[in-house]
C-alpha cells in the first residue's frame, strides 16, 4: 500500500478491505451456527457487538461535529479518518434487524405477561415494539444524515470554496450536536438499560456515550498509526497530533469514570431497592455467588485506574508503539464495558464468554471495517481542499 502524495490517494488500497470481508465472512458463518446452537445467547451476543461498534462510529459524529464546532486546526490531518468511520451508520442501521428479531429474547416488556406487573405497566406506552422500533429508525436516520451531509460537504470542499463549506459543515454541526445529545441518550435508554426494566438511571445514556467517543477516540489513533506503520500520512499526521488525541482520549477517560461513579453514588446513597439491585447482580451475581466481582474490578482499573496513570504522561502521548497499545487496550475494554452492561441479563451467576460471542463482534466488524475502508481510500484521505490543512500538517502542542 502506497500513496500519490499529489492528491493523497491511496494505491494498491484493495488489502484490507479483502480482510476485512473475510472476517465478515467467518463471523457470519459463526452467527448462524450459534443462532441454530442456542438462539437467546446468540441475540445477547448479538446485541453486545452491535451497541459496540455503533458507539464507536457515534464517537467518531461527535469528533467530526466537535471538529467543526471548536474550528480545530490540529484535527484537520485526521478528519477523514472520523468522517469515514461515521458514514458506516446507514449501514449498521440494516444490522439492527437481527436485534429487532430477537426482541422476546433480550427484552422482558416485550413478554404478554408484562402488562400484568406492577412496575412495568407505566412504563408500557414508551416499551412497546411498535414505539422502540419507531425510535430507532428516527435515531438512524438522524446519524445517518449528519454523517452523509458532513461527508458530502468535505469531499465539496476539495473542489473549492474553503470557508464556505467549511461555514456549511459548522451549521450542520451546531444543530446536530444538540439532536445528537438527545437521541444517543434515547439509545442507551432503549437498547441496554431496558433489558433491566425495573431499573432507571437518568444519566445512562451520558454513560454509553462517554465510553463509545474514548473508544472512537482510541480507534481513530490506532488507525492513523497504522497507516504511519505503512508510510502515510508520516509527515502529515507527527507526534502533534497524536499528542492531542492523547490528551483528548486522557480527558474522556476521566469523563467516563465520573460519570460511572456519579450514577453509581446517586444510587447507593439512595439506597432504594430497585436501582440498587442492578449493581448488585454486577457485584454479587443473583445467587451472591460473587463472580460477576471480577468483571466489575477489571472495569475499574482497566478502563480508569491503568489508562489514567499511563497517559497523565506527556511522552507515552508522543510514543507511536505505547499509543498503538493504549488504543487496543482502550477498545477492549470498552468491548468489556458494554459486555457488563448486557451479559449478567442472561448470565445470572457468573460471566460466561463462548465462541459464540466471538461471531457477531467478528461479522458487525469485518463488515464495518469494509464500508469504512472503502470510504477512507475512494476519496484524498485528508481534506485538501480545506484553507487551513497547511496549518494542520505544522501545529505545533504549545
Amino acid at each position: 500500500m502506497s500513496i500519490d502524495t499529489n492528491k493523497y490517494r491511496l494505491t494498491e488500497r484493495n488489502k484490507y478491505g479483502r480482510i476485512d470481508l473475510i472476517a465478515a465472512l467467518i463471523g457470519i458463518v459463526i452467527c448462524i451456527v450459534g443462532y441454530m446452537s442456542n438462539s437467546e445467547q446468540f441475540n445477547f451476543a448479538y446485541l453486545i457487538a452491535f451497541t459496540f461498534w455503533v458507539s464507536l462510529a457515534l464517537g467518531a459524529l461527535f469528533f467530526t461535529m466537535l471538529q467543526h464546532l471548536t474550528t480545530a486546526t490540529w484535527s484537520i490531518t485526521v478528519r477523514r479518518i472520523s468522517e469515514s468511520i461515521t458514514v458506516t451508520l446507514p449501514w449498521l442501521f440494516i444490522l439492527f434487524i437481527p436485534v429487532f428479531l430477537g426482541l422476546d429474547d433480550l427484552y422482558l416488556w416485550t413478554h404478554a405477561d408484562a402488562a400484568s406487573d406492577p412496575l412495568l405497566l407505566p412504563k408500557l406506552g414508551f416499551l412497546n415494539v411498535t414505539f422502540f422500533t419507531i425510535r430507532t429508525t428516527i435515531y438512524f436516520t438522524i446519524w445517518s444524515a449528519l454523517a452523509i451531509m458532513l461527508r458530502r460537504t468535505s469531499l465539496a470542499q476539495d473542489r473549492g470554496d474553503s470557508e464556505k463549506y467549511a461555514a456549511k459543515m459548522r451549521t450542520i454541526s451546531a444543530g446536530g450536536m444538540v439532536i445528537y445529545a438527545l437521541t444517543v441518550s434515547a439509545a442507551g435508554f432503549d437498547w441496554l438499560m431496558s433489558l433491566d426494566p425495573h431499573w432507571y438511571s437518568t444519566i445512562f445514556g451520558v454513560y454509553y456515550f462517554a465510553g463509545g467517543f474514548v473508544g472512537s477516540l482510541a480507534m481513530i489513533t490506532g488507525i492513523a498509526l497504522l497507516l504511519r506503520y505503512k508510510g502515510i500520512l508520516k509527515n502529515e499526521i507527527t507526534p502533534e497530533h497524536y499528542h492531542d488525541l492523547g490528551k483528548l482520549m486522557f480527558g474522556f477517560i476521566i469523563f467516563w469514570a465520573y460519570i460511572a461513579f456519579s450514577q453509581y453514588l446517586l444510587q447507593w446513597y439512595g439506597n432504594i431497592p430497585e436501582e440498587t439491585i442492578w449493581y448488585l447482580h454486577r457485584w454479587d451475581g443473583v445467587d451472591g455467588t460473587t463472580e460477576w466481582k471480577s468483571v466489575s474490578l477489571i472495569l475499574l482499573f482497566g478502563h480508569f485506574f491503568l489508562p489514567f496513570v499511563i497517559l497523565i504522561f506527556r511522552n507515552v502521548k508522543r510514543n507511536f508503539v505505547m499509543m498503538s497499545i493504549m488504543s487496543i487496550w482502550i477498545l477492549v475494554i470498552h468491548w468489556i464495558d458494554i459486555y457488563w452492561l448486557v451479559a449478567p441479563t442472561i448470565y445470572h451467576h457468573a460471566p460466561h464468554i463462548s465462541w459464540i460471542d466471538i461471531g457477531p463482534t467478528l461479522a458487525i466488524g469485518g463488515i464495518f471495517g469494509w464500508i469504512f475502508w472503502r470510504n477512507l481510500t475512494a476519496e484524498p484521505i485528508v481534506p485538501i481542499g480545506d484553507s487551513r490543512l497547511e496549518n494542520s500538517i505544522k501545529f505545533v502542542n504549545r
